[in-house]
């Protein structure tokens, strides 16, 4: 189904062409005077030099084949040669009707289907999430659902930090609690225990324990970091004891990562990590070197990755440091090379903060040139800003630290139950889970309404609150018109709210302008969809919800709909009413939330 703006355009450049000139002057856009017009197309200026004629004559020309469309209730030429346009009630009518009935509301299939990998989450194990992993997951669950709506496979990747010293350090602090653990036994050859010897709560107090007795400048502090390099060399090399406990580590603190994300809506397919990789790096160095690509600068394995075109300084990516070990550069690499062998994957997508920008341009040129991907393969960084409080700075707790993820959810669920109980006829049970529905629109559309690169400030008071750009307001607003169309069925004394109020029967035409106002707004779905996904970019979805919010609470507001008595209008209202509904969940479900049925 077309864009609307692209059947306006055609409209008017059939215009053009009618009257002697080019089509593609035609192009509308929305307007920038919308106290004049709605639409306007300034091709007539653009024209004029080629054509060696004044613009107003271009215009004028044009205006009166445009007599003829059915586009447009009112064409104007103003000066010097704008044509100033308002949409025609029937055209917009059915447009809106064919984007009703249509599969995703008209938007067209992609020609051809990518499969995309979006590498998002980035947590490491054994440690909580924190506020900080907060946009990665917010914004990468978005951009994978985007990637979906829009037709496309999306395979979502956690890659987990799994395999690093922090893995050693946990085990040589566990070394140290519990030596008599069989584990460390080298002579061991029965079967380990099958549970863990450890809790998630005791494996979160092991590891900053470890990681800040690690960096004592002390004879003790150096022994035991040490010790923690000793432990990881013994994991990375296959000790069966060591193994074991790693997956124990593993086990414990996947399964309470997957209950916070599940708390934020956010769900994984791969859960792979580090470690996946380890074992094929060596083969990718050895490729790397064979192939010319790689060379020995200063004792490290490096390959230059700087272009003539380049006005900046670009270091050579470092594959192996002097002493052999590998990098984060050199995991990257390699999981590269792993996702193009066992997915074939069109286009990777990587969401961290953008302070990673310069590290991103590294491990990308460096997979082009060492040809771990195809040439038509997409490697894409998303860079995001910071989560500030409202001093500036980096979200902190009152007393300095940093914010647990788990926490800031409980807070904000808590905070919204006491909103919700007052003066509502609610249970306690439904209360607390009409909460967190809520809490999670106010935090996740608190993060996606703000261009990703942007810092930005978590102002929890702003963001759980019913009024402005807010996830709550767009929820009280679907809440609203569900409840009309209940109130409606009650009238009627059924449940059946869909055959009584069925889309498919047609909206009307406009009966004021709020309500063409709101139809408007709704016909730009399907470019503000493909705007969103070209850009992979969440913040316009949140943009076009509050502009339809606003659109719907204005017509709501200036417009009887269940008092009115004439029974076939009342039903284009009503009918309009579920389509915005409609539209509305779908945007907020590409976000990662949804309404609850009464607030």
């Amino acid at each position: 189904m077309e864009k609307l703006l692209d059947l306006l355009s055609d409209e008017v450049g059939a215009a053009f062409e009618k009257a002697g000139y080019g089509k593609e002057l035609g192009r509308v856009a929305v307007s920038n005077r919308p106290d004049l017009c709605e639409y306007q197309c300034n091709g007539s200026l653009a024209g004029a030099k080629q054509y060696k004629k004044a613009p107003i004559m271009i215009a004028n020309d044009v205006a009166e084949f445009l007599k003829e469309s059915k586009a447009f209730e009112k064409v104007e030429v103003c000066p010097p040669g704008f044509l100033n346009l308002n949409l025609d009630g029937d055209f917009l009518k059915d447009y809106l009707n064919r984007m009703a009935v249509s599969p995703k509301f008209g938007l067209d299939a992609p020609e051809k289907r990518l499969k995309v990998i979006v590498d998002y989450g980035g947590p490491n194990v054994a440690k909580p999430l924190h506020v900080g992993h907060l946009r990665s997951a917010v914004i990468g669950e978005s951009v994978k659902r985007i990637i979906r709506f829009m037709g496309h496979e999306a395979i979502g990747d956690i890659h987990l930090g799994d395999w690093g010293l922090q893995m050693g350090l946990i085990i040589a602090e566990l070394k140290l609690r519990k030596p008599e653990l069989p584990y460390f036994d080298e002579s061991f050859e029965g079967e380990y225990p099958k549970e863990a010897p450890f809790t998630i709560a005791e494996l979160e107090e092991i590891y900053p324990f470890a990681s800040k007795k690690s960096k004592e400048d002390s004879e003790e502090g150096k022994k035991f970091k040490e010790e923690a390099m000793e432990c990881t060399f013994k994991l990375q090399s296959g000790v069966r004891g060591y193994r074991a406990l790693w997956k124990h580590i593993l086990n414990v603190s996947v399964t309470d990562l997957k209950r916070n994300y599940d708390n934020l809506n956010v769900t994984f397919d791969l859960w792979k990590g580090e470690s996946d990789v380890h074992d094929i790096i060596p083969g990718m160095v050895d490729y790397m070197k064979q192939g010319g690509y790689a060379y020995y600068s200063d004792g490290a394995l490096v390959v230059d990755v700087k272009e003539d075109t380049d006005t900046k300084e670009m270091p050579p990516c470092m594959i192996l440091k002097s002493d052999g070990a590998s990098l984060y550069n050199t995991t990257d690499l390699a999981t590269i090379m792993d996702r193009m062998e066992h997915y074939h994957p069109d286009r990777m997508v990587y969401l961290t903060d953008k302070r990673q920008e310069l590290y991103f341009e590294q491990v990308f040129r460096c997979a082009r040139k060492t040809k771990l991907v195809e040439e038509d393969t997409d490697l894409i960084h998303i860079g995001f800003g910071t989560v500030n409080g409202s001093d500036g700075h980096a979200f902190k707790t009152r007393d300095g630290g940093v914010q647990r993820l788990e926490y800031l959810i409980r807070d904000i669920n808590n905070q919204m139950f006491q909103k919700i109980s007052e003066g509502r006829e609610m249970t306690e049970e439904e209360a607390k889970e009409t909460a967190s529905l809520v809490a999670l629109a106010a935090i996740k559309y608190g993060d996606l309404s703000n261009q990703a690169s942007k810092d930005y400030i978590f102002d929890i008071d702003r963001f759980t609150s019913f009024e402005g750009d807010t996830g709550p307001y767009l929820l009280y607003t679907v809440v609203r018109i569900k409840s009309i169309l209940k109130k409606f069925a009650e009238q009627k004394e059924t449940a059946d709210i869909d055959s009584l109020v069925d889309i498919a029967d047609g909206l009307h035409k406009y009966t004021n302008e709020s309500e063409k106002k709101l139809c408007m707004q709704l016909a730009t779905f399907n470019a503000m969809m493909e705007s969103a996904y070209a850009e992979l970019a969440p913040h316009k979805i949140c943009a076009y919800l509050y502009d339809l919010a606003n659109a719907f609470n204005a017509f709501y507001h200036e417009t009887k709909i269940l008092s009115e008595e004439d029974e076939e209008k009342k039903l284009g209202y009503l009918r309009l009413l579920k389509l915005v509904q409609e539209v509305m969940e779908c945007c907020m479900d590409i976000l990662g939330f949804s309404a609850p049925d009464k607030m």
